[in-house]
C-alpha cells in the first residue's frame, strides 16, 4: 500500500507542478472563475428593473401625477419622456428609447373620485416577451393598488361601508419571497464553472502527454494503470474543490445569496459530482488525438448538457422525451442539489435521491472512463 501511495503522489507531484508551472494557468484556475462568477451572475439575471417608461398623460391632474408617482416610487419604472401624442408615443417605442408607454386618458381624477375603474392603458415592449410579462405584472400591481385604495378612502369619505370581498387570495413565495433571480442562478453558475473547468483539465492530461511525447514513458514504467489514472485526475479533483469554494465564497460575500444548508453536503455533492465529469473528461482524452480535438469534444458535451439541466430552461417545459433524457444528465441532479442547499437548506434526508442518481452516473462513468484508458494503454 505504501509503494501505491507512493506511484499515486508522484503522478499527484509530477502534475500538479506541470499545471502549475505557467503563471498564466494559475490565474485562469483561480482567477478566472471569480472573473466568470461575477460576470455570469450578473448576466444571468430576470429581473426587470428601471425600464424605461414614457407618460401620455391626457388628464393633467393631481390624480394621474400620483399615479405617476407611485410608477416611479417602484423602482420598477423610469419616466424619461413625456410625449404629447399616440404618434410621439409610438416614436418612442419604435426607436427603442423607451420599453413602455403608460398612458392616463381624460377624467381619470374624475372617474376615481366617482368610485369608478379609469380605463388606464399600459403598452411594454414585446420584443422580449419574459420582460415584456414581468413589466405588465408590476404595472397591473401598481395601478390595482391605486385604485383600491382611491375607492376605500372614497368610501370612508362618505361614511359608506364597503362590502366584504367573497375571497382574498394572499400569494407567498417560499424560500425566495422577493422573488429575485440572484439566488435560483447563483448555484447553477457554480456548478457551470466547476463543470467546464474539470471536464476541460481532465481532457487534455493525456492528449497533452501524447502530444509532447512522455505518454510512452509513462508506459514503460511500473505504473499500474490505476495508479496512473489516480494520478491523473486526484489533481483535478483538488483544483475542482478548491474552485468550488472559492465560487462560494464569492457568491456568499459578494452578491449575498447564503448557503442555507450544511457546509458538509456542499462539498459532498461537489465531490460526487467530480467524479463524473473527472471521469468523463478522462473518456475523452482517450479517444483525441490532440488537444484541439480534446477541447471540442469537452464543448460538445458539455453545452447540451447545460441547456438540459434546467439552468436557463425550465425542465418542465420540454418535451416528455427530453424530461426522460435529462435523468441520464449529471448536471440536472447537481443543479437540483445547489439550489435546495442554497434556498431551501434541504438535509440529506430530501436529497438522497438526487444523491443517488448523482452516485450512480459517477460509477459508470468512471467505468467507462477506466475502460477507455486501460483499452488505450493495451
Amino acid at each position: 500500500m505504501s509503494e501505491f501511495l507512493a506511484r499515486v503522489r508522484a503522478i499527484v507531484v509530477k502534475e500538479l507542478r506541470q499545471v502549475f508551472r505557467d503563471p498564466r494557468m494559475r490565474f485562469v484556475l483561480f482567477a478566472v472563475p471569480v472573473v466568470q462568477v461575477v460576470v455570469f451572475t450578473y448576466a444571468a439575471t430576470t429581473d426587470v428593473r428601471h425600464v424605461a417608461t414614457a407618460v401620455l398623460d391626457r388628464d393633467h391632474s393631481a390624480a394621474s401625477r400620483e399615479l405617476v408617482a407611485r410608477f416611479e416610487r417602484s423602482g420598477y419604472f423610469d419616466v424619461v419622456a413625456w410625449p404629447a401624442s399616440d404618434q410621439e408615443a409610438r416614436a418612442l417605442l419604435d426607436a427603442g428609447r423607451v420599453r413602455a408607454l403608460l398612458e392616463l386618458p381624460p377624467g381619470l381624477e374624475r372617474d376615481a373620485a366617482a368610485g369608478r375603474a379609469p380605463a388606464v392603458m399600459f403598452a411594454a415592449d414585446g420584443t422580449d416577451a419574459n420582460a415584456a410579462a414581468l413589466v405588465s405584472g408590476y404595472a397591473t400591481r401598481i395601478a390595482a393598488a391605486y385604485v383600491a385604495e382611491r375607492a376605500a378612502d372614497q368610501a370612508a369619505r362618505a361614511g359608506r361601508v364597503r362590502p366584504a370581498a367573497p375571497l382574498t387570495l394572499e400569494a407567498r413565495a417560499w424560500y425566495n419571497p422577493n422573488l429575485e433571480s440572484r439566488p435560483f442562478y447563483v448555484p447553477g453558475v457554480l456548478v457551470m464553472l466547476i463543470t467546464v473547468i474539470t471536464l476541460n483539465l481532465t481532457a487534455m492530461a493525456i492528449v497533452r502527454e501524447r502530444e509532447i511525447g512522455t505518454l510512452e514513458q509513462l508506459l514503460v514504467t511500473p505504473l499500474r494503470p490505476i495508479e496512473l489514472i489516480l494520478g491523473k485526475t486526484v489533481p483535478f479533483a483538488l483544483i475542482g474543490l478548491i474552485d468550488a469554494a472559492i465560487v462560494l465564497v464569492v457568491a456568499t460575500w459578494w452578491f449575498e445569496v447564503p448557503l442555507r444548508g450544511s457546509l458538509v453536503l456542499f462539498f459532498a455533492a461537489v465531490a460526487t459530482y467530480l467524479a463524473t465529469t473527472l471521469a468523463a473528461g478522462l473518456f475523452i482524452s482517450t479517444i483525441s488525438r490532440t488537444q484541439q480535438q480534446a477541447m471540442m469534444g469537452a464543448f460538445l458535451l458539455a453545452f447540451p448538457a447545460i441547456l438540459l439541466s434546467g439552468f436557463m430552461f425550465p425542465l418542465e417545459n420540454m418535451p416528455a422525451p427530453i424530461q426522460a433524457l435529462t435523468y441520464l444528465n449529471p448536471l440536472r441532479h447537481m443543479m437540483s442539489i445547489m439550489r435546495a442547499l442554497f434556498l431551501k437548506a434541504a438535509d440529506f434526508g430530501a436529497l438522497w435521491p438526487s444523491f443517488a442518481a448523482l452516485a450512480a452516473l459517477g460509477v459508470v462513468a468512471v467505468a467507462a472512463g477506466v475502460w477507455r484508458f486501460r483499452k488505450t494503454l493495451a
